[in-house]
């Protein structure tokens, strides 16, 4: 606790002098182009942010996919009810895949500060009017965490939460059961591999209202079934932000 004190009342030049000496010993990558950002500083090439197509209506009143045409709902949300309120992810699956497979499986972190950024810009308003009391990251199996070294959502949503003034919350909700890869599943098998894959280990703050963060949005099995072991714990209204969606119908 006194280290933390003494690195708080640290000035701010020298804070920004140390991060610019880390970023000329180990230089971002574009997370598009994988590339060392050009220029110098910079979160992404120029070039390559056209690349990454943010979701723009119409989309889908309850989901956020992105629809072909007008309507108000997705099929998939016309079909059946979720758990959650409703959700907005920031860009179109196809053009962000790419990067954020290297964000999940490559030890991509630093993209998580350029996707903080462009989440709290364009997703900002949608966060504000929620007026959640939290952000709650999608868990990994502490296996799988293990393996892979970090959770791309918690890292997410530590950087969305430092730039809204909304606190993150990484131990509340937590996965117990180590599930198959969800692309592999059809929406049937999603919901039945993700029973009981959650687990509250408490709501002591009294969250009524939160925010899920994650990296993908499909079929909203994920998200559906954190939003069901939250609410059996007390929290009243869940809604979620991704990275990406997929399109609707």
């Amino acid at each position: 606790m006194e280290r933390m004190e003494r690195m708080d009342r640290i000035p701010r030049g020298v804070k920004k002098l140390g991060q610019t000496a880390v970023q000329m010993l180990f230089p971002l990558r574009c997370p598009v182009c994988d590339g060392i950002v050009r220029p110098w500083g910079a979160r992404i090439c120029p070039d390559c942010l056209p690349k990454l197509k943010p979701v723009t209506p119409p989309w889908c009143m309850r989901c956020g996919k992105k629809l072909s045409e007008e309507a108000e709902y997705c099929a998939d949300c016309r079909a059946g009810g979720h758990e959650f309120v409703r959700g907005r992810s920031l860009y179109e699956y196809d053009s962000a895949a790419a990067s954020i497979y290297r964000f999940k499986y490559g030890g991509r972190r630093e993209y998580a500060g350029f996707y903080g950024e462009q989440a709290a810009e364009h997703l900002g308003d949608f966060i504000r009017g929620v007026r959640p009391d939290g952000l709650i990251p999608i868990p990994l199996h502490p296996r799988r965490e293990a393996g892979r070294g970090y959770n791309q959502a918690a890292l997410l949503a530590k950087e969305i939460g430092a730039r809204t003034g909304i606190p993150v919350y990484t131990k509340i909700l937590l996965r117990t059961r180590n599930t198959a890869p969800l692309k592999k599943l059809n929406p049937k098998e999603r919901q039945n591999n993700l029973k009981k894959a959650f687990h509250i280990s408490g709501n002591d703050v009294k969250l009524k209202t939160i925010i899920l963060v994650d990296d993908i949005f499909t079929t909203g099995s994920t998200v559906d079934e954190a939003a069901r072991t939250l609410k059996e714990a007390g929290v009243e209204k869940v809604y979620f932000i991704a990275l990406s969606c997929g399109a609707g119908i």
